[in-house]
C-alpha cells in the first residue's frame, strides 16, 4: 500500500484517501478570453510527463479536503516530499541512480 503524507494533517495516510489533481506549478492565463483555441487546448491538456522527479498537485479528499503539492519519482512511484499549496517548488537533489 502506498502511503502519502498530508502536510496539513501531518500524517501518512493510504493512497485511497487522496485524489491526483494534475501537474503542480502551472502558470494559469490571466485572461483566458485572449487565447485562441490551440493555446487554450495546450493550456488544458498538454503537460510534461517526465521520467524521474515530477511535481504534482494532490487533494486529501477523505481527510482535510485540502490541496497540496508533492514531488514524486515516476520511476519508483515514491513520494520524495509533500508541501503546502502556495509554497515554492523545493530544490531536490536527485541521487545518481535516478535520472
Amino acid at each position: 500500500m502506498l502511503l502519502i503524507h498530508c502536510p496539513y494533517c501531518n500524517a501518512e495516510r493510504p493512497e485511497v484517501e487522496f485524489a491526483y489533481a494534475g501537474e503542480a506549478h502551472i502558470a494559469r492565463p490571466t485572461d483566458p478570453s485572449q487565447l485562441d483555441d490551440d493555446q487554450w487546448r495546450d493550456h488544458l491538456y498538454i503537460r510534461s510527463n517526465p521520467r524521474g522527479l515530477h511535481y504534482e498537485r494532490w487533494r486529501h479528499i477523505h481527510g482535510c479536503g485540502r490541496f497540496f503539492n508533492a514531488a514524486r519519482d515516476t520511476l519508483s512511484d515514491k513520494f520524495v516530499t509533500t508541501y503546502k499549496a502556495g509554497l515554492p517548488r523545493p530544490q531536490i537533489v536527485q541521487s545518481e541512480d535516478t535520472p
